[in-house]
């Protein structure tokens, strides 16, 4: 096949566990980390008899989901029954939605390189119950099965193959981890299996408008792997064709110790599952009042945050995407700025800087942080009022950190005050001059170079001590002689 350019289509199907405190059709629940099989009711197990009901909260959060991303709300969801066998699926069918899912069609921006945003389309969310895991390590050639997970609420979300890179791809996926967190619909831990990605990957000619044969690579969860992962797919797919194979309809799996993808079993199609609706649910009414009761419990999103804090606080736009890359981030910047009361770009300079450098060096969340939001701004206005300099204050920060008190306590404690008196760090300059006469005669025959010599002598001197706006002044007129 003799093509010379190739387009990538990605489209991304995106689990997200729901923030229930109990299952979707059953009252079990839903905590991580229990012991195998003591989370899994009567429900779980399949056992006859037995019938679900619906949880009312996972509705509530597929809802605000679904307005958040500007989609149409289904006044009449529909559940079905998708049928097929795995040993963790102990009803033989797993209660999903096909036809008029309770999202529609919706869609988000994502951020692309040079602050381009791209559009995405989703084609809908849905909502569905997990299947349970199997276990397949220390049983001696046996697979054990833990059905903790069955019935556990998930909202699948189906985006449009409107994806054309891997790093498209993980931008995507990072924009709805950004967003469920953000409405506080899941906590998106991708290591406890909250926020799991799908990626439908096929290739085309440039220019052909009909789609390639896709693979399904399944189950991805990490940003890092789904590009890994995206990247290595589109790169097995073009020499398959270029070598004049074909690609097949398959689901795969990504190793990320071989960085590969490998075949798990062929792509099954909607007409394999046998979708019926459930007899044991009815459709679902949701009211205009039910969708206008949630959409008052939405917070200010992303984007509006973002702007907001470029146009009312005037942050650059790398900042202010920066700060609202999470909810907890953005709200402990916006608690240092009220309680700071002063520029807040030096408030976003230390929020972005200095605390987060110490929350990833001690791999903490910023809710986590022995630093709160108000002692930082303690700290903050003791360097805009000029009691101590920036340098000084990285020190108290530390000692903050450790857990040694509040700035003014330790400002205090440690003389750590700036040297603010004019005629104190004169005489201090003037001795520092005369004891370096060769550097002095060389600034005064032009190698101005040496002014950040005699700035380091003096900061030296006065342990840091010295405000720094004075010392350049006073330097600058002692230095001319």
């Amino acid at each position: 096949m003799a093509v010379t350019a190739w387009e990538v289509v990605i489209g991304c199907e995106i689990h997200v566990q729901l923030a229930t405190q109990s299952k979707i059709f059953s009252g079990a629940a839903t905590a991580f980390g229990a012991a195998p099989n003591t989370q899994a009711c009567a429900v779980d197990l399949g056992l006859p008899g037995v019938l679900p009901v619906l949880n009312g909260e996972a509705v509530r959060l597929a809802v605000k989901f679904g307005l958040a991303i500007d989609a149409h709300i289904e006044p009449h969801a529909v559940f079905a029954r998708k049928n097929y066998f795995y040993p963790d699926l102990p009803k033989g069918y797993q209660i999903s939605q096909l036809e008029r899912p309770i999202v529609g069609a919706g869609h988000v921006d994502i951020l692309l390189e040079e602050g381009v945003r791209k559009r995405i389309g989703i084609t809908r969310a849905h909502l569905e119950e997990d299947a349970g895991k199997s276990l397949h390590e220390d049983f001696h050639g046996m697979t054990g099965i833990d059905l903790n997970r069955a019935g556990t609420p998930l909202l699948e979300i189906v985006s449009e193959p409107d994806l054309r890179s891997a790093a498209e791809a993980a931008a995507y996926m990072r924009k709805i981890h950004q967003l469920v967190r953000y409405l506080g619909i899941s906590d998106g831990n991708m290591q406890e299996g909250s926020f799991r990605c799908d990626a439908n990957v096929s290739v085309r000619p440039l220019g052909q408008a009909e789609l390639g044969t896709r693979a399904e690579i399944k189950n991805i969860n990490s940003f890092r792997f789904v590009e890994q992962a995206v990247n290595y797919e589109v790169e097995r797919q073009i020499a398959l064709l270029e070598s004049g194979g074909r690609v097949v309809q398959e689901t795969r799996l990504y190793d990320p110790d071989r960085g590969e993808t490998r075949s798990m079993r062929s792509k099954e199609e909607a007409n394999d599952y046998r979708y019926f609706p459930d007899p044991d649910l009815l459709p679902l009414a949701i009211d205009a009042n039910f969708i206008e009761a949630v959409r008052a419990t939405l917070p200010e999103l992303p984007e509006a945050r973002c702007q907001r804090f470029i146009q009312e606080l005037g942050l650059l736009e790398y900042d202010a995407n920066t700060l609202t890359a999470s909810r907890p981030l953005a709200d402990y910047f916006e608690a240092v700025c009220a309680a700071a009361k002063c520029d807040a770009k030096l408030c976003a300079n230390w929020v972005m800087g200095t605390l987060s450098a110490a929350l990833n060096r001690d791999a903490i969340s910023v809710e986590s942080s022995p630093v709160s939001a108000e002692a930082l701004a303690e700290l903050l206005r003791r360097i805009a009022d000029h009691t101590i300099s920036g340098k000084i204050a990285k020190q108290v920060f530390d000692l903050m950190w450790q857990g040694e008190g509040r700035a003014d306590a330790i400002i205090a404690d440690r003389g750590l005050q700036q040297i603010t008196d004019n005629s104190a760090l004169e005489a201090m300059i003037a001795t520092t001059i005369d004891a370096y006469p060769q550097q002095r005669d060389e600034y005064r025959a032009g190698k101005e170079k040496l002014f950040g010599f005699f700035v380091g002598q003096v900061m030296k001197q006065t342990k840091g001590q010295a405000n720094p706006a004075l010392v350049n002044e006073i330097l600058t007129i002692k230095l001319k002689g």
